[in-house]
């Protein structure tokens, strides 16, 4: 098992700044990539974006140029740094951690509210 702790979610004005800190935990040797995905009210769950463990990233188009993943291996933790936020980035976000072939975990969820 593998638990994943979420943190810096928050309200924030459109064009602003806003952190993301995913920490895992538990059996992470096994842990191919980590990510975040996003939910809005009404919405299907899509991906945002992804570090395997090779450091190799993927965004999602609506975020690209603004947002940038990261990760502190030494401490199991994936950042998100989201830049120019847009009243439509706001969301449930969710860290995950895959673990090949077919195991996927999922923190808790922290609201990002992008509103003036």
């Amino acid at each position: 098992q593998v638990q994943l702790v979420e943190s810096g979610g928050g309200l924030v004005q459109p064009g602003g700044s806003l952190r993301l800190s995913c920490a895992a935990s538990g059996n992470i040797f096994n842990i191919y990539a980590m990510g975040w995905y996003r939910q809005a009210p009404g919405k299907q769950r899509e991906l945002v974006t992804a570090i395997t463990i090779g450091g190799t990233t993927t965004y999602a188009d609506s975020v690209k140029g603004r947002f940038t993943i990261s990760r502190d291996n030494a401490k199991n933790t994936v950042f998100l740094q989201m830049n120019s936020l847009k009243p439509e980035d706001t969301a449930v976000y969710y860290c995950n951690a895959y673990s090949p072939p077919s195991l996927d975990y999922w923190g808790q969820g922290t609201q990002v509210t992008v509103s003036s």
